[in-house]
């Protein structure tokens, strides 16, 4: 009779539970490791998306300035309009109510603005989920 000296060992509890904890120790680092990679690959490409905006936001100001311009020697017409000055304060009061106008409905939409009430309830059960709880 030979003897089989190949055991079948059976793991024990704590074995396994130190398995569990090293594999799920793991993951949770490479998965850390993916979304610190993911978030570097949005934030190389947010801030170059920022980037060109702002670089965009700063060329309408320029035009809006050479609006400006056009517009209150349009209202001037070769002297043939309003005096030089008139015109001028014609175009920033328009500017002026423009700008009022556009604070009032900025206004209205952040008073509208609430808290997310349904994830702030839904945040609140998770604790009793984790514990077994409905």
């Amino acid at each position: 009779m030979a003897i089989d000296t190949a055991r079948t060992e059976e793991p024990t509890i704590g074995r396994l539970i130190k398995d569990a904890q090293t594999e799920f120790s793991t993951l949770i680092r490479k998965e850390i490791q993916l979304a610190k990679s993911e978030l570097k690959v949005s934030v190389n490409a947010g801030g170059m998306g920022i980037v060109l905006l702002l670089a965009a936001a700063f060329l309408l100001v320029l035009a809006v300035i050479m609006f400006s311009i056009a517009a209150a020697y349009l209202i001037h017409w070769n002297g043939d309009g309003l005096a030089l000055h008139w015109a001028y304060l014609i175009v920033c009061g328009f500017y002026t109510l423009l700008a009022v106008l556009l604070t009032f409905i900025g206004i209205k939409k952040f008073k509208k603005v609430k808290a997310p009430e349904k994830a702030i309830e839904q945040g609140r059960e998770i604790p009793r989920a984790l514990k077994g709880q409905s």
